[in-house]
């Protein structure tokens, strides 16, 4: 009975401390503008690193897709950028894990398995923006981010999409 006990309270004790270091879990409540502000620059940094991953090995394809990601991550940056300098909102600095961790590494890698591997970096971390907006659209709290949110939301799914059918075809 003393171990059952032991084991309910470093549960709670730990989920108290998840919650006090400002660590979400997926599902629980909406995110505040501040969390999707940062949770899309989190996403934006992966975004450029794909470009910094292709440098090392890549072919046209990939090297042009992230090329056109990274570019379309700086156009979302700026624009976030005005909306947190409107509400006064500060980003949260967050640990990223580097692109290429999530990517095979080139020197054990040929052609096809680095672009499969490029192909299915991206689909996580696109949930994760993708499932990030939809939350924050359930209770936005500042009216220009809602609209950038709803604005992104279509093209983000879009690309997940396009991402999963040319995994698929690898």
């Amino acid at each position: 009975m003393r171990v059952l006990v032991a084991i309910v309270l470093a549960f709670i004790s730990t989920a108290a401390l998840a919650d006090s270091t400002g660590e979400r879990q997926l599902g629980h409540g909406a995110p505040s503008a501040t969390d999707v502000i940062s949770g899309l620059y989190t996403f934006s940094r992966f975004q450029q690193g794909l470009l910094e991953s292709t440098d090392l090995k890549g072919n046209a394809e990939v090297k042009n897709l992230a090329a056109l990601r990274a570019e379309e991550a700086a156009k979302r940056d700026k624009t976030l950028k005005q909306i947190q300098e409107r509400i006064g909102a500060e980003p949260r600095a967050s640990k990223t894990n580097s692109v290429s961790a999530g990517l095979v590494e080139p020197d054990t890698s040929d052609g096809p398995a680095y672009v499969r591997s490029f192909y299915a970096s991206q689909i996580p971390e696109y949930d994760t923006a993708i499932d990030l907006l939809e939350r924050y659209l359930k209770a936005p709290d500042n009216a220009a981010l809602a609209a950038f949110a709803r604005e992104q939301l279509p093209m983000l799914r879009a690309q997940v999409k396009a991402a999963e059918r040319t995994m698929a075809d690898k």
